[in-house]
């Protein structure tokens, strides 16, 4: 291999059908630029290009995101340093090149001159299987989870339409009270079922026969207040129970997914570990190893962790004005949700972690500082745990662990 200063930096800006790929050398200049088809003959011909050259070569691109997964596959596959370079962070240094014109071409030698010129970037690596799994299914759990609270939101507004008593009753993020509306959704519609045809109904879709009668009686109770029928409600009717039914079967699904996402995680031999820290379920598990890979030499100390969760303050002086700190701009939102949401669930716990809480809020901290707060705790006492897992016992106590960060 030749020295660095004979080095080459291939940038690849990636797309769907095509990417397209820039060679420069160590002084920036140009040596070659192609463009690339999205499939495996493709890429490997540019990989035999790269090879065909005795210089040192590092690769690097703008995207990790199922368009370059064959990319990547193939590239890390032959043993190839690929590096990360953030598509915010080539917008900036496309300012540095002269003329205003984008093309892929541009973007590529970009995404090549600054990986020639940055030393702080990230290696893109290729995760276990495990962890690959698991960040398809919390990514496809994100997706049903946005399906699901669009539709619940149009289902409550559909029902103030016509049935403002009824949208009020019952909390339509349950079963139970999609399976009351699953049929009958309007006052005409309850009236004319009758309490045992309803309580049928109930009892057909599972619902716990202690809280039926309860129910039937709440909706017939609604029924006799309003007489009065709205504008189209029959349409209005039709859509309600059609949405109620599909949230009852999307419901099923995100639950199986759950149950998918609890077996996968437990198969990871960090779960233990992981699941050891306050407030941390399989769930949350699942989101960390899927944005993390579970491989935490890539942050280096515990504090850049935090860094990337949005969880550490970052300066903002200027002139005269010093020890001005606020949360960064620039963070991974859901791995700031996943420490977050522990140390929300962690501090409804007697424990160590609502001790601290309670502590922060003794300080005139309020909830969201104190919560933040112990969300960067938890960054510490999961880094330590991880960093030791040849040492680590599963019968520690994890309130030890949090006395001890």
């Amino acid at each position: 291999m030749t020295a660095e200063s004979d080095a080459v930096w291939i940038g690849i800006d990636i797309g769907k059908a095509a990417h397209h790929a820039a060679a420069i050398d160590n002084t920036g200049r140009l040596l070659w630029s192609v463009r690339v088809h999205n499939d495996q003959h493709s890429i490997e011909q540019l990989l035999s290009k790269a090879e065909s050259s005795s210089r040192m070569r590092g690769w690097a691109v703008d995207l990790t995101s199922p368009e370059s997964a064959l990319l990547l596959a193939v590239l890390i596959g032959a043993d190839q340093a690929v590096t990360y370079v953030p598509g915010r962070v080539v917008h900036r240094m496309t300012g540095a090149f002269p003329g205003e014109g984008k093309t892929d071409g541009k973007d590529a030698v970009v995404i090549a001159e600054t990986a020639r010129l940055r030393r702080d970037l990230s290696t893109v690596t290729a995760p276990d299987d495990v962890v690959a799994e698991l960040g398809l299914l919390t990514g496809y759990r994100a997706d049903l989870m946005g399906e699901w609270v669009s539709r619940i939101n149009r289902l409550r507004s559909l029902l103030l339409r016509v049935f403002p008593e009824l949208e009020r009753a019952f909390d339509y993020t349950t079963r139970t009270g999609l399976a009351l509306v699953s049929r009958y959704c309007t006052p005409a519609a309850i009236r004319g079922a009758g309490a045992e045809e309803i309580s049928v109904h109930l009892r057909e879709l599972g619902v716990r026969r202690p809280t039926i009668p309860g129910m039937v009686s709440k909706a017939l109770a609604a029924a006799e207040a309003q007489t009065m029928a709205v504008q189209a409600e029959s349409t209005t009717e039709q859509l309600v129970t059609r949405l109620a039914r599909q949230l009852l079967d999307l419901d099923h699904e995100i639950k199986a997914l759950d149950k998918q996402i609890t077996a996968c995680f437990r198969s990871h031999r960090q779960a233990q570990i992981i699941e050891s820290v306050p407030g941390v379920g399989e769930r949350l598990g699942a989101e960390f190893l899927a944005i993390t890979a579970g491989d935490l030499a890539a942050f280096g100390t515990a504090g850049r962790l935090a860094s990337y969760a949005g969880l550490a303050p970052v300066p903002n002086d200027s002139g005269t004005r010093s020890g001005v700190l606020h949360r960064p701009k620039r963070y991974h939102r859901r791995l700031r949700h996943v420490f977050y949401m522990a140390a929300f669930s962690s501090a409804q716990r007697d424990g160590p972690s609502r001790e601290f809480y309670q502590r922060k809020r003794a300080e005139h901290q309020r909830h969201t500082q104190a919560t933040i707060a112990l969300a960067r705790r938890l960054v510490d006492v999961l880094w330590a745990l991880i960093r030791d897992d040849r040492e680590w016992q599963p019968e520690r106590p994890s309130g030890h662990q949090l006395k001890a960060a």
